[in-house]
């Protein structure tokens, strides 16, 4: 890793300048600093990519098994949708908001374990395993956006009952397309997290001994796939208005973050 290490540091102070500068844009609104955001974010993705690929060139798996590959992972899926939205929908403040969420999830990196799971070996690892881990980051960079969507859903729907004129509402999207947002995010993410959940599933009854569905992690992963499939049966049904399912949103995504902090609870979810 250390040949490749200075990649790694590039991106973190370029990720920085971009997130100052698309902060600087949502205050003041200069088109000129947005491009100059925008041009560091896409460099950013292109480091943050070949980081990634040196990753799996020099290691024997697809590299998403310790806290460091998860967390850089989870970082870059947020770029990726972030610069992919912005592409078709031009929504500078959604990026500005993804991506304070991404670089500070990989500046956390920096200072967290690059140890295996705890309990998994050679052996252990398999294709089932990646692809879990994989799906369940793949999920949580959905939900990640749903919730920025419903976030900013429920400030302009404040802003607009208050008859508050300010520039952000101007720059904010309808509330009728960031609910449409929210909902194509989470249709993406449920699906991706409860094929992570069958798979990790399978793979656990396949590798572990023991009664792993008693395991608190196991339990917190399906409540959080009962929380959001809750939102989609109440969102396609049309019996919840949309400022309650923005709510809901949020506590959905206050429940995954507990989810994810809960790893060390677990017998066989926990890094070294």
């Amino acid at each position: 890793m250390a040949d490749t290490r200075w990649i790694y540091d590039l991106t973190i102070f370029l990720y920085a300048a971009s997130v100052l500068f698309y902060f600087n844009d949502f205050l003041q609104s200069n088109r000129k600093v947005n491009r100059l955001a925008f041009g560091l974010l896409a460099v950013v993705w292109a480091l943050q990519t070949v980081f990634f690929v040196s990753q799996m060139a020099q290691k024997p798996y697809f590299p998403v098994l310790t806290l460091f590959e998860t967390l850089f992972f989870y970082s870059w899926v947020l770029v990726s949708l972030s610069l992919l939205i912005n592409y078709f929908f031009r929504i500078d403040i959604l990026v500005f908001f993804a991506n304070v969420i991404g670089f500070v999830v990989l500046t956390l990196s920096m200072f967290l374990s690059e140890s295996p799971l705890h309990g998994v070996t050679d052996a252990r690892v398999s294709e089932l395993l990646f692809i879990h881990i994989t799906m369940a980051m793949l999920s949580y960079g959905a939900f990640s956006l749903s919730m920025i969507f419903s976030a900013m859903y429920l400030l302009q729907h404040k802003l607009l009952k208050e008859k508050r004129w300010t520039p952000l509402l101007r720059r904010l999207p309808s509330l009728e397309r960031l609910e449409q947002f929210s909902f194509h995010s989470n249709m993406v993410g449920v699906p991706l997290l409860l094929l992570a959940v069958i798979l990790g599933s399978i793979w656990a009854q396949l590798v572990l001994s023991g009664y792993f569905w008693l395991d608190p992690k196991v339990w917190m992963s399906a409540l959080v796939l009962l929380a959001y499939s809750v939102w989609l049966y109440r969102r396609l049904t049309d019996t919840w208005q949309a400022r309650r399912l923005a709510v809901w949103n949020l506590g959905a995504f206050a429940l995954l973050i507990l989810n994810f902090l809960m790893t060390d609870t677990s017998s066989f979810h926990r890094w070294l």
